[in-house]
């Protein structure tokens, strides 16, 4: 599959298939191999290649291939340093991605991706505000916290999600304005909505917005913490990967500033799915969420302060810490753990901070020939500026209709969005294998689309 993925056509088209009875005698792994290739692998999208410009995509470099097939054999279940070093591999590649993205004061976990890192990280806040009222909300309820306001300029979908999944609500959401033809939040206007809350609050700040790129000013955000309080939450998705830009990279300033920050690894990164990391200065609320209190996990030899004492009491249990250096059972809502962080480390091993900042630094600038190719093809407009690897634009005619025609062609994969009120389509590039040779290819199948 791989040996022709730049030719082979980049979304399928689905089509229902008739179901099958479960089988009761197998037919061996060479037999199994045949049938998915008879039965499913036609219908799967070209999205490790170099046009799968839909969604935020990264192909999956040869060493994080290798990395999560080892994942696999070795099957490690990463939740405690009882029986394995699983746990010090992905602790070692969190601090490396700390380094990389200057925020070395904050601890991190894997997770499975920017939804999961999100909702850990408003988790947190929840807990924070909870903790600036005297109460505990994971021991009492989210009822005890009364009305939580959380602001933000352009919340991406997935906090609405993790609203909805802390128990604070999707509707504690409100928008802040952003600034005139951008979708950085205005921080005059996000200092005034503070002035009105007059109480501790979440603020969610963006680093690379879904439709454009767009990145909130995070020193400014940071800033009012000065004279509000809140809990800063940063949503760097994938635009966190934009501090390997030579160019790009003084918009992460202020990131280290944060609370809590997500970063999605199966995006920019190229490692394959899922991979997530969710970052921050608390742990130890980590611990108050997420704790598991369980004996056979080895909860009661990290609780005591007397290896000796092998009784646990009822407050222990209810209340413990699991010490100052916790294993991951008690820091992320899995209490099974695949161990994500190993194609991670491979890639980062394998090509190092140089070989990804050449990825990153060539898809922004394949982001940009592709802007400025649409200028060639009548009817196209840039609907915003390329900051990054996003390009949002508008088409004649029916949207849906032309992101299906382009992906009928083979060529390409693009999505419909809405940006300021214009239905648009968008050309996310992350990818590293896609090259110029790639870019005009899918100017050349839009163009035809169009003509």
């Amino acid at each position: 599959m791989l040996s022709g993925l730049h030719d082979r056509p980049v979304a399928a088209k689905v089509k229902p298939l008739e179901p099958e009875p479960l089988p009761h005698h197998g037919v061996g792994l060479d037999g199994a191999l045949a049938r998915f290739g008879e039965r499913w692998e036609g219908g799967f999208s070209g999205s490790a290649g170099p046009r799968y410009l839909g969604f935020v995509t990264g192909g999956a470099t040869p060493a994080s291939v290798a990395g999560d097939w080892l994942t696999s054999a070795y099957d490690q279940n990463v939740v405690t340093r009882l029986d394995s070093s699983a746990v010090e591999l992905e602790r070692e590649t969190v601090r490396w991605l700390a380094e990389l993205l200057g925020i070395a004061g904050h601890s991190g976990m894997f997770v499975t991706g920017a939804t999961m890192s999100n909702f850990v990280g408003l988790t947190l806040a929840r807990e924070w505000l909870g903790e600036r009222s005297g109460v505990s909300v994971a021991r009492e309820g989210v009822g005890v916290l009364g009305d939580v306001v959380v602001l933000s300029g352009a919340p991406h979908s997935t906090v609405y999600k993790a609203l909805s999944m802390t128990g604070l609500g999707r509707d504690r959401m409100r928008r802040v304005p952003v600034l005139d033809g951008r979708e950085a939040v205005d921080v005059a206007a996000l200092r005034a909505e503070l002035e009105r809350v007059g109480r501790p609050a979440v603020v969610v700040a963006n680093a690379g917005t879904v439709n454009t790129g767009d990145f909130d000013d995070l020193r400014a955000v940071a800033a009012l913490k000065e004279s509000f309080p809140f809990w800063l939450h940063v949503d760097a998705a994938f635009g966190g990967l934009a501090v390997l830009s030579r160019e790009h990279a003084p918009l992460l300033d202020g990131l280290a500033e944060a609370d809590s920050v997500c970063v999605d690894l199966h995006k920019w990164l190229n490692v394959p799915y899922d991979a997530a990391v969710q970052f921050s200065r608390r742990p130890d609320l980590q611990v108050a969420v997420f704790q598991n209190a369980a004996a056979y996990l080895g909860w009661e030899r990290s609780l005591r302060s007397d290896p000796s004492d092998t009784a646990l009491s009822p407050r222990d249990e209810a209340t413990g810490f699991p010490g100052e250096d916790p294993d991951p059972v008690h820091l992320t809502p899995e209490s099974s753990r695949r161990l994500r962080a190993l194609a991670a480390w491979f890639s980062l091993t394998a090509y190092g901070v140089d070989g990804h900042r050449e990825i990153v630094e060539r898809d922004i600038a394949c982001a940009r020939r592709f802007g400025a190719g649409l200028a060639r093809i009548p009817g196209v407009r840039l609907l915003a500026p390329v900051r990054l690897n996003v390009v949002c634009f508008a088409v004649p005619g029916d949207v849906a209709a032309v992101a299906e025609a382009v992906a009928e062609t083979g060529e390409a994969f693009l999505t419909t969005t809405v940006h300021d009120g214009v239905p648009a389509l968008r050309a996310a590039f992350s990818n590293w294998r896609t090259e110029d040779s790639d870019v005009d290819r899918v100017l050349a199948a839009l163009g035809r689309v169009l003509g």
